[in-house]
């Protein structure tokens, strides 16, 4: 079986990167990490590729003098780890065209809302202001406008009448962690076709 190389970009706690570790670590699943980049140092998901044993770098944006600088520096380490699809989990840096062009659909993002539905920061403040019923998640294949892009898989969360903020983003992440491995097995098995800017997904 052919595995899929991944390399998954953070900025913070990694609670999706954890999902994807967890799902990699089964012996049947198509696809393995081989590099954690975070642009932030001392974050809590470096700590968790570490203990599960992967290679980790920090391509702080600080750094550099512009954009594109960093984002050079960052694909340089990409391709000499090998790897063949980049997965976005809480990576808090807008891309530029270059680098979206560069990766174009090998670059996917998870998302906490059911997009095209409130892109964007704060989505369950955003949810539960205009009082939906369903929220939820969406993996996506990366274009250069913000949280635009093939929409690989959704899932769907209530919304309950009395949710905070905090209840509807603990529901939402949950399902995060679902779809998130679901997406990238999908990818690994040559699934997964973007046509006129749709994802059609082949039967097994």
């Amino acid at each position: 079986m052919a595995v899929l190389k991944l390399a998954v970009l953070i900025s913070g706690r990694g609670s999706n990167l954890q999902a994807l570790i967890d799902a990699t670590a089964k012996p049947d699943y198509p696809a393995k990490i081989v590099a954690v980049i975070s642009n932030v140092p001392d974050v809590a998901g470096l700590d968790r590729a570490k203990t599960a044993g992967i290679p980790t770098q920090v391509v702080n944006h600080r750094d550099f003098k512009s954009r594109e600088e960093f984002e050079k520096a960052l694909d340089a380490k990409l391709v000499e780890a090998g790897a063949q699809l980049v997965c976005l989990a809480g990576f808090m840096r807008l891309l530029t065209p270059w680098f979206v062009d560069r990766w174009t659909d090998r670059l996917i993002n998870i998302h906490p809302s059911l997009l095209p539905a409130f892109p964007g920061l704060d989505t369950h403040k955003q949810a539960l202001d205009y009082g939906v019923k369903l929220a939820g998640c969406t993996v996506h294949f990366v274009r250069a406008k913000m949280d635009h892009g093939p929409i690989i898989l959704q899932a769907a969360v209530p919304v309950l009448s009395y949710d905070s903020e905090s209840d509807l983003a603990a529901r939402v992440l949950a399902a995060e962690h679902e779809i998130y491995p679901v997406a990238v097995r999908l990818i690994a098995e040559n699934r997964v076709n973007v046509i006129n800017e749709k994802v059609l997904v082949t039967e097994a």
